[in-house]
């Protein structure tokens, strides 16, 4: 316990202590909108149908331009990129908050969705990808990484918990505008804050660094199979939002539905943080095995789930193997591409999660109305099912694939202003 404590405590030292405040908080957002675009969409116009069409348009959105964005952060660097897409995402955020509030139509409403959902300003990914840049930079061995990436799969986990909770709040006091309106304004301050943060200074992008090379090499067939297992998450994420939304309904305790799925996400986000205790000897491989096949055990219950104790107890069990699956992915994703490409492979890697969710939600949504809960319930099990045979006929590599870039002039372990700060007291 002791040891993962320091291992926590290298990971801010290295970031300092407002990185990862400013990122938690940038991050709300994301899981803001789209269940809170839902729930307005569906109040002002009275059509469930336009509020779906209008969140399907707000992750296309994002599913299509992430990688586009990862990429121009890597040739780039993050805080031109990030400064950028906040202010067009607060911008459209409130837009559509305006829109829907004036009963525009569902063609326009879309659009703005599209538009707010393309401009999502990435801080998950960036967040992972400045990390471990200073992790590498700072000479920090694979126990630090992959401490890096648990915190910052927990901080996923939890604001996608936390995101929900706050627009179910808002409607619940107020208006889902209101809790919109608040997302407009956390990635106006806090992507702006984590844009300006000294740590940028490490990610400064190709281009900065003098680096004209446009050749782009094909990734490791590795990195494809995780953008597959991501995407087979995701429609895991979808079922699983489907079966407990039809079961809550059935048992009539539709509003026990926010809670059984939070419950899942709390478990999650803290074995997520717990698996930074693991042992290097327990490789990538064998985590990603080990994770996906929990997940396809601790799913199988969820077909037979016929009440309500029975659903709390099996989610949140199941929960337990979320976190792990999805901080492996992305673990193998950074050791698998070159550093050069990584916060693009990191936000194809995150789209693929959302436009895994979207399909799944889509397509158990309609058996659940077919063949009741265990429709929905079998889109997850049969997507973990999926998920554990591509773990296990990919070929994982035993070592890292790209040496981490090396500390450039001006970019040392020791002249980031971040690690100085925090390091220094």
């Amino acid at each position: 316990m002791v040891s993962t404590v320091d291992t926590y405590r290298r990971v801010i030292a290295l970031t300092g202590p407002l990185l990862p405040v400013f990122s938690f908080l940038a991050r709300l957002p994301v899981a803001m909108c789209q269940f809170g675009s839902v729930l307005l969409i569906a109040g002002t116009s009275g059509s469930l149908a336009t509020a779906g069409i209008v969140g399907g348009a707000l992750s296309a959105g994002q599913v299509i331009c992430g990688p586009l964005l990862g990429r121009l952060a890597d040739r780039y660097g993050q805080r031109p990129v990030v400064l950028s897409a906040a202010a067009v995402n607060a911008l459209a955020t409130a837009g559509l908050v305006s829109a829907a509030l004036a009963g525009l139509g569902t063609l326009p409403l879309a659009l703005i969705g599209a538009v707010t959902g393309a401009s999502v300003p990435l801080i998950g990914p960036l967040a992972r990808t400045r990390s471990v840049a200073l992790a590498h930079r700072a000479g920090a061995d694979e126990g630090v990484v992959g401490a890096v990436h648990s915190l910052e799969g927990t901080l996923d986990e939890v604001s996608f918990v936390i995101g929900p909770a706050l627009v179910g709040l808002a409607a619940l006091l107020s208006r889902p505008a209101v809790a919109l309106a608040g997302a407009a304004a956390l990635v106006a301050v806090f992507a702006t804050a984590f844009a300006l943060h000294p740590t940028a200074a490490v990610t400064a992008g190709r281009r900065a660094a003098g680096d004209r090379d446009g050749r782009r090499g094909r990734h490791p067939g590795v990195v494809h199979a995780v953008r597959g297992s991501l995407a087979l998450q995701g429609a895991m994420f979808g079922g699983c939002q489907a079966g407990i939304a039809a079961l809550t309904d059935r048992l009539g305790a539709p509003g026990q539905a926010g809670l059984v799925y939070a419950a899942m996400g709390v478990v999650s986000a803290a074995v997520g943080l717990a698996l930074g205790a693991l042992p290097a000897r327990f490789g990538l491989r064998l985590r990603w095995r080990v994770a996906t096949a929990a997940a396809l055990v601790l799913s199988v219950p969820l077909l037979f789930a016929g009440s309500l104790g029975a659903l709390y107890a099996v989610v949140t069990v199941l929960g337990a193997a979320y976190a792990p699956h999805l901080i492996t992915a992305f673990a193998l994703t950074e050791r698998a591409v070159a550093p050069q490409r990584l916060a693009e492979a990191m936000a194809f890697a995150a789209s693929a999660l959302v436009g895994g969710q979207a399909v799944g939600l889509a397509v158990s949504g309609r058996l659940a109305e077919a063949y009741g809960p265990a429709g929905a319930f079998a889109v997850a099990v049969g997507s973990a099912a999926a998920c554990l045979l591509l773990a296990l006929a990919a070929r994982v590599p035993a070592s890292r694939a790209h040496a981490p870039l090396p500390a450039g002039p001006g970019t040392s372990a020791t002249e980031v202003p971040g690690q100085v700060a925090y390091a220094g007291r």
